[in-house]
């Protein structure tokens, strides 16, 4: 299974928020007061965040530091807290009427190498959503670290400890989750899984999620991507109902079509490659026809807030 993280108490959250000073007691009021009108969760529903990046100083920002061979300067890019662009996707989260029953973090949570602070802080900051009912599954990207998440999560058993593959099996498809670690490895014992695990649900369509890119990405930075990539789009490619592979790493907007596979490249929630980029979250809804993603733009005034994409679950008849 992934590394799931379960809702939590009402009273838990407000418990917990009081260790951490006013303003933190005051969103817990805010949110309970919101959740006397009994929001409905939907399960056929599911938020879909990526490289969240949080730091363990909340008030960390990332400037848009130039790389070698860029072209952008440094002083084009808007500047971004990351504990703030996350909090403000807690947020729009919850706005939603019915909210999801699901949120899933495709991977890079820690902003340098998965230290147990960042994740502390990612933890405080996640835990409006987790007090409103959703479910947050969590994959594993590069720069995190599964052991110091694993240590801060004592409600999860020692013995499942190691590569987090998983299956959430929802009403009209089933989401697979993989573990691509640090390096962009599934290996081979991990896509023989996958192929037991799809065989096994062939009556159902399914989105599998992983933080690598499968194949160099063609944005503004190049980006190699997964080693085993090509052995992963032959796995999905030779299974109808295998509808589409989605990850994050490159920190893009970005929809490729490989026959009947969808390729979604998720935006990052805050730290953006390059000037102009979108930043934020996609909101999907399932149907028995299709996967409808919308993108929530931290900034609503971009150009790409709102952006609609459709991952089909039957092909259009010839």
């Amino acid at each position: 299974m992934p590394i799931i993280l379960p809702p939590i108490t009402r009273g838990q959250f407000i418990k917990g928020s009081l260790a951490l000073g006013g303003t933190a007691l005051m969103t817990a009021t805010g949110l309970a007061a919101a959740d006397r009108k009994a929001v409905e969760l939907d399960p056929n529903r599911v938020a879909l965040l990526a490289d969240t990046h949080i730091s363990a100083d909340p008030d960390r920002a990332y400037p848009g530091t130039k790389w070698p061979g860029s072209p952008v300067e440094e002083s084009e890019h808007e500047e971004v807290n990351m504990a703030d662009a996350l909090a403000q996707t807690a947020k729009s989260v919850l706005a939603l009427n019915p909210r999801p029953a699901h949120l899933i973090i495709n991977g890079d949570c820690a902003l340098s190498n998965g230290k147990a602070a960042e994740y502390k802080e990612i933890l405080r900051l996640v835990e409006p959503i987790r007090a409103a009912g959703i479910t947050i599954h969590v994959t594993i990207g590069n720069h995190d670290n599964r052991e110091n998440l694993w240590r801060l999560l004592p409600f999860l058993k020692k013995e499942q400890m190691g590569v987090q593959a998983g299956v959430l099996e929802l009403p009209h498809a089933n989401l697979v989750l993989l573990d691509s670690g640090r390096k962009g490895i599934l290996g081979d014992e991990q896509l023989a899984w996958l192929a037991k695990q799809l065989d096994e649900r062939a009556d159902k369509p399914a989105l599998v999620f992983g933080h690598f890119n499968p194949y160099p990405n063609r944005g503004v930075r190049p980006i190699r991507g997964m080693r085993d990539g090509a052995a992963l789009l032959k796995l999905l490619g030779e299974r109808e109902h295998a509808r589409a592979y989605l990850y994050g790493h490159t920190h893009e907007w970005q929809h490729d079509q490989r026959d009947h596979l969808s390729l979604i490249n998720q935006p990052a929630v805050s730290y953006y490659f390059g000037k102009g980029h979108a930043h934020g979250w996609v909101d999907m809804k399932l149907s028995e026809t299709s996967a409808d993603l919308e993108l929530y733009c931290i900034n609503s005034t971009h150009t790409q807030h709102g952006d609609r994409r459709q991952i089909r679950f039957k092909d259009k008849k010839k």
